[in-house]
């Protein structure tokens, strides 16, 4: 029974190393296929005896066939030319603005306010502010309000074309609107000033955001 065992034992080896070999030969000869593909005709001589794949390429250099053409995949954005030829709008000016929110078919609206600001004050910030003018469509300048009680109408003309000079120069592809400054009080629009008299109600911000929102979108 021990000899019985042991001769099954043999049998079972020598099938496990038949199959070894087996699929050795069949991932020599897959290897072998796919270098014949990749370089027909190079890895063999003339009496079929195969070569090594340096030795081949080596002497068989000029007879090589080109390789595949390498093709360059693009990540540039498809959404990019939107983004790019989309141009916004700002709003610039005293504390007038602060509560303005005009709208556009297309492109956004920002609102930049300095309150207290005058005239130069404002044309001081235009550099920052259109500092990438190519994104910059157009811009509302609304000042003044704080230059007025000085009643120097004289200094105050020479201050806005000041800055619609300083505009022009930073950005000169830029479309200028020049709104206000807002008349003061009267009486009979109570309702579109709050009680200082000088700053908008939300009715009154609303009714110059609507005014500028349309505009900037006839132009």
């Amino acid at each position: 029974a021990v000899e019985k065992q042991i001769h099954e034992l043999l049998e079972r080896q020598a099938k496990r190393r038949e199959r070894r070999a087996a699929l050795e030969s069949s991932r020599v000869t897959s290897i072998q296929c796919t270098l014949d593909t990749i370089f027909p005709g190079v890895l063999h001589s003339g009496t079929g005896k195969p070569r090594t794949l340096g030795v081949a390429a080596a002497e068989n250099a000029s007879q090589a066939p080109a390789l595949p053409p390498v093709f360059e995949i693009s990540t540039r954005n498809r959404f990019a030319p939107l983004c790019e030829t989309e141009s916004g709008t700002v709003i610039v000016g005293d504390s007038i603005v602060r509560y303005i929110r005009a709208t556009l078919a297309k492109g956004k609206v920002h609102t930049q306010c300095f309150p207290g600001a005058r005239v130069l004050d404002v044309s001081a910030e235009i550099p920052a502010i259109l500092k990438d003018g190519e994104s910059v469509g157009a811009i509302v300048l609304h000042a003044g309000v704080n230059d007025i009680k000085l009643r120097q109408t004289e200094v105050l003309k020479r201050d806005f074309s000041s800055l619609i000079e300083t505009v022009c120069s930073t950005s000169p592809a830029t479309r200028i609107i020049v709104s206000g400054p807002l008349s003061t009080y009267r009486r009979g629009h109570e309702r579109l000033f709050r009680a200082d008299g000088l700053h908008p109600s939300r009715v009154g911000a609303e009714l110059l955001s609507d005014n500028i929102s349309r505009t900037l979108r006839s132009i």
